[in-house]
């Protein structure tokens, strides 16, 4: 099993900054890939951003793509999440997952059916 939790929501003005982190532990070593998804009310669950455990592949949505910047520090079992020039169409529950998909490794899923692991979500908000 792998646990994941995520900090560093809030509330923000247009424009602003986020940086959200998801702390990964337990059997860490079967991770393949991780991703940042989000849903907003009344929507589906969409992709945002994923990299590959070894942080050699990474994937953005288009509408975020220039703006948001996953990351991990290697030395690490934290992801990272850098929100800047946000809007308030990103306002959102932000979620992290892993997954233990072998077939993951080269290039991270975009469907959040892929990922296996979940964390609880963090609320975005911006105004504007």
């Amino acid at each position: 099993q792998v646990q994941l939790v995520e900090y560093g929501g809030g509330t923000v003005q247009a424009g602003g900054s986020l940086r959200l982190s998801c702390a990964a532990s337990g059997r860490t070593f079967s991770i393949y890939a991780v991703g940042w998804f989000r849903q907003a009310p009344g929507k589906e669950r969409e992709f945002v951003a994923a990299h590959t455990w070894s942080v050699t592949n990474t994937r953005y949505a288009d509408s975020v793509k220039g703006r948001f910047t996953i990351s991990r520090d290697n030395a690490e079992t934290t992801v990272y999440l850098q929100m800047n020039s946000l809007k308030p169409e990103d306002t959102a529950v932000y979620y992290c997952a892993a997954s233990a998909q072998s077939y993951n490794y080269y290039i991270p899923a975009l469907s959040p059916d892929n990922y296996d692991y979940w964390g609880q979500g963090t609320q975005v908000t911006v105004s504007s």
